[in-house]
């Protein structure tokens, strides 16, 4: 059975939960599953709601929940079209090969679209599955007609999200700001800690006895932006940088690989610079 996903955020006020099902009743929506947290800090609501039949006015049920919700409320409809997306990448081809493998089996959640890197060295890979790649060098233009050329071709394509997979450039606030909530990073750390450039090193230096992985949503605050999943993996004296290095990137594509399961099903909300997830 198609389910039809409704995603609400509101300010928190009493009887949201029966307000919100009674409207779905009166469109003849049966609910399958809902969720629904309350943010008590900052007063908001949240709800993921699938409902088991599909109504073919989206528009009159959008207008029909925020006539009942609070004024500040968003409610996006989602039907069951998967989500599309472009991907990122510089030299490093696990997180790549993970989601290449994956859409080409037709279990990544998402339909990407190309991949775009910043040096040829994956263009083999990607060719592989019939993916269109894109090698823009970075080192032949500036950093603002790098990001042009880079938001030409996602532009074209359209898509939904952009992933980062282990696309080691810093992208600047214009950038970020044009595809708001749209970025997802795996950063090679377990964030807060040793954010920026070689946390493997910082954490070996550190003498730490776990390391884990990020995937976040990108702001334009450097490895601070909502955080959507983490893992960790322990380590001992007998790890040396490079055997570190080995375990991390394990770690990274998991964390990557659950954090767009969860987004491209629509299970994440932003709250501020937090998210709320229902898996």
């Amino acid at each position: 059975m198609e389910a039809l996903t409704i995603l609400i955020s509101c300010t928190d006020s009493v009887g949201l939960v029966s307000g919100i099902s009674n409207v779905l009743a009166a469109e003849n929506l049966n609910i399958i599953a809902m969720r629904e947290f309350v943010d008590e800090a900052n007063n908001s609501f949240f709800a993921r709601i699938a409902c088991g039949n599909l109504t073919s006015n989206h528009l009159l049920l959008k207008e029909n929940l925020l006539r009942f919700l609070p004024a500040n409320a968003i409610v996006n409809i989602v039907s069951a079209e998967q989500p599309t997306a472009a991907i990122l990448v510089t030299k490093e081809y696990h997180c790549l090969a993970e989601i290449l493998v994956k859409n080409q089996f037709e279990n990544l959640g998402a339909s990407v679209k190309c991949v775009i890197g910043n040096y040829p060295d994956l263009q083999n890979v990607t060719a592989q599955f019939g993916i269109p790649y894109f090698f823009i060098d970075h080192k032949e233009k500036s950093k603002e007609q790098f990001e042009e050329e880079v938001k030409a071709i996602i532009d074209k394509f359209e898509v939904d999200y952009i992933v980062l997979a282990k696309f080691m450039r810093i992208l600047s606030f214009d950038f970020v700001q044009h595809y708001p909530r749209k970025i997802i990073n795996i950063h090679h750390s377990f964030l807060p800690a040793f954010i920026g450039a070689n946390p493997y090193r910082q954490a070996f230096e550190r003498g730490v006895k776990i390391i884990g992985a990020t995937a976040h949503f990108v702001t334009d605050q450097l490895d601070q932006g909502p955080i959507i999943a983490q893992q960790i993996t322990h380590i001992d004296h007998n790890f040396g940088l490079k055997e570190m290095v080995k375990a991390g990137k394990e770690v990274e594509k998991r964390v990557l690989l659950e954090a767009l399961d969860l987004v491209f099903e629509h299970r994440v909300f932003i709250s501020g610079n937090k998210t709320v997830v229902f898996k």
